[in-house]
């Protein structure tokens, strides 16, 4: 089993059991279920979160802490993929209620676009799962290194913007809504779709490897990861266009 996305990196091959384990083997249908269960605990605090920052009630303090105990726990999952069960709700909960407050902060100054972006993510997630169940695009070795290099440029670049940031600068062009900047996320939107495919495969493939029954927590885990991203890119995408009105 190799495969390139962050989340599922060869690390997680030495952490579990493979076929003929007493909790079974992974299978798809059990991931995707794993998965809609990780959505609708996202879904449940993302709520939370919304109506409590509509209401002021959410300080910033409180935002921070669910950004980085979400990136604290994801990096201890990646670590340990056999704790997965028990990570990835606390992951999804996390990152649920850092995603609510950051819509209805943007929704606040662009009434509309938080349900736009929700909308926009759903329909690239089953559009790439429909080009993949159908053999339309196929993950090759090829395809692989192209995805995983792209990613890695992307990273440096949020990476170089950030450290900028500390010293007072801002990286011109691709942050703002010129159509550079447009262009940059339409890029990365893509990029995170395509990452899509990367997860679907490694799901199908730890299926027929058969892989331990607790590596569905960590296939859906891992989509989940990409998941939030695409989200966030398409709702920065979204801030751009409704920027330039």
């Amino acid at each position: 089993m190799q495969t390139n996305n962050p989340a599922f990196s060869e690390n997680f091959a030495r952490n579990f059991d493979y076929a003929g384990t007493r909790s079974g083997t992974m299978t798809v249908q059990g991931t995707a279920l794993k998965t809609m269960v990780l959505l609708a605990i996202a879904m449940g605090t993302a709520y939370f979160s919304w109506i409590n920052t509509e209401k002021g009630a959410l300080d910033n303090g409180f935002l921070i802490g669910s950004v980085i105990g979400g990136f604290v726990v994801a990096l201890i999952t990646m670590f340990k993929p056999t704790i997965a069960p028990w990570t990835s709700p606390v992951y999804a909960a996390l990152e649920g209620i850092f995603l609510g407050a950051l819509s209805r902060m943007v929704d606040l100054k662009y009434p509309g676009i938080a349900i736009q972006a929700v909308a926009l993510s759903g329909g690239v997630t089953f559009l790439m799962l429909f080009v993949y169940v159908t053999g339309i695009i196929k993950v090759t070795g090829q395809l692989v290194s192209a995805i995983v290099a792209a990613t890695g440029a992307i990273a440096l670049v949020y990476l170089a913007s950030m450290l900028m940031q500390l010293f007072g600068a801002r990286m011109p062009f691709i942050f703002d809504s010129s159509p550079i900047g447009i262009a940059f996320s339409l890029f990365v939107v893509g990029l995170a779709a395509f990452n899509l495919l990367l997860d679907f495969d490694f799901i199908e493939r730890g299926s027929r490897a058969g892989l331990s029954k607790s590596m569905e927590w960590y296939g859906a885990f891992g989509l989940m990861v990409t998941l939030v991203w695409l989200y966030l890119e398409v709702l920065r995408l979204l801030q751009k266009v409704y920027g330039r009105r």
